[in-house]
């Protein structure tokens, strides 16, 4: 049956939404419609203020601010770790908040990729973010081994989604470490990193995921689990800013390893400025830093982690869910005749936080949709993602978001842009 839906059932939805008062905390612009929160969050009031009180730290106490203040810098990474581990499913001492998405990736895989034997290759699949594979590869050569044969990428049969059959069936004897998206960037696919950690270590095989896009829109359970390791970035759903700092995940089992690329704050808290040239490593997760914490990178969580706590990663399933859900439904409704098809799974359990249309006009499309006022993300060479932040976005915004695409096919407006990406898509 056709589900026919209008502007006043869109604001019903508003009205019951338990979330809707965090839209207050961020900052979001008159006439416009932000749907890019899985490539940059937005800011809150609240991470602003964070990073403005370190400024004045820094200016009150200059050096010590190390170890003074409310928040000394010294214990800042292990801090947030503890913050930010709930919505991990992890233990606090499992958590630190680190480096980058790529520089985690490469202390992990320099740290838990050891071939030896027949067990010489990474797994990986075909349709990741391309960093990953850029790091994998890396690794691979710094091991004297050749990518082209040891990286083995288990390829999709549709250009959009891998099926979770065809990874297990590539889990072989020759494969010594794993790394997987949680959820793909494009195609929203979320894979079930329960199911996929089990199949992997009945076969010894190390494991670990890239939860970039996952992290602050669902829920994980990442030491139940059993995952060994994870490593994310924070400025999409945690809203901590452009180039926001990264964080990893390293599960209790594992302390105690040497660090792959050690380094001055992979060093034991009380044992860092003994000053020595043997390293003595933290015995958590924090062994796995490599440098200094970027500071006032790290500032923003200080505010933004707090609001998750408040509302509840479950809540921001639900309502992230029931948002996607609400716009397959409105495009299917408006927008069928108009040569859109959605790419992301259909199914709630399948789908992180965006949705994937595909169209063959779709740089021109995105463009002729920042012009209306409203921010999509496209990506070469068809696809556009719409990624409605529960704790930001609304479902009227989405009703207005729909009918502004329809409206942009009804008139053609998009012709007037050329259908090439900008220097940044």
């Amino acid at each position: 049956m056709t589900i026919t839906h209008s502007r006043e059932y869109a604001q019903k939805l508003d009205m019951e939404d338990s979330l809707a008062s965090f839209r207050r905390e961020f900052y979001v612009q008159e006439n416009s419609i932000y749907f890019d929160g899985n490539s940059l969050g937005l800011l809150s009031k609240r991470a602003e203020q964070a990073a403005l009180d370190l400024l004045a730290m820094w200016k009150q106490e200059g050096i010590g601010g190390w170890t003074g203040g409310e928040h000394p810098w010294f214990y800042l990474s292990e801090k947030l770790g503890t913050q930010m581990a709930p919505l991990l499913g992890a233990r606090p001492e499992e958590v630190v908040v680190t480096g980058s998405t790529t520089v985690n990736l490469h202390q992990l895989a320099g740290t838990f990729y050891k071939p030896s034997g027949r067990k010489t290759k990474i797994l990986a699949d075909s349709l990741t973010f391309p960093s990953d594979i850029y790091a994998l590869k890396s690794q691979i050569r710094l091991k004297g081994l050749d990518p082209d044969e040891h990286l083995v990428q288990v390829k999709s049969s549709d250009g959009h989604t891998i099926d979770e059959e065809k990874i297990i069936e590539a889990m072989t004897d020759e494969v010594a470490l794993i790394v997987l998206p949680s959820v793909l960037y494009r195609s929203c696919q979320l894979l079930d990193i329960k199911r996929l950690t089990k199949e992997a270590h009945k076969r010894g095989i190390v494991i670990g995921f890239d939860l970039c896009h996952s992290i602050g829109s669902l829920p994980h359970e990442l030491s139940d689990w059993g995952v060994d390791f994870a490593f994310w970035c924070t400025y999409k759903h945690l809203n901590s800013g452009p180039g926001g700092v990264g964080a990893l995940y390293v599960n209790e089992k594992h302390f105690g390893a040497e660090p792959g690329l050690a380094g001055w704050f992979s060093s034991h808290k009380d044992r860092q400025f003994d000053m020595k040239h043997t390293l003595t490593p933290a015995e958590d997760a924090g062994a796995f830093q490599i440098g200094t914490p970027h500071v006032l990178s790290t500032a923003p969580l200080l505010g933004s982690l707090p609001i998750f706590e408040e509302a509840g990663i479950e809540n921001i399933r639900r309502k992230s869910l029931k948002l996607t859900r609400f716009l397959m439904e409105l495009v299917d409704q408006e927008l069928h005749s108009y040569g859109f098809h959605i790419r992301n799974p259909l199914e709630d359990e399948r789908r992180g936080g965006h949705i994937y249309l595909e169209h063959p006009e779709a740089a021109r499309i995105c463009r002729a949709l920042k012009e209306a006022g409203i921010v999509p993300d496209f990506r070469s060479p068809k696809g556009i993602r719409l990624a409605p932040v529960a704790l930001y976005n609304t479902f009227t915004e989405v009703w207005d978001c729909v009918q502004a695409l329809k409206d942009i096919m009804e008139k053609e407006t998009y012709k007037k842009f050329k259908n090439e990406r900008g220097v940044v898509a």
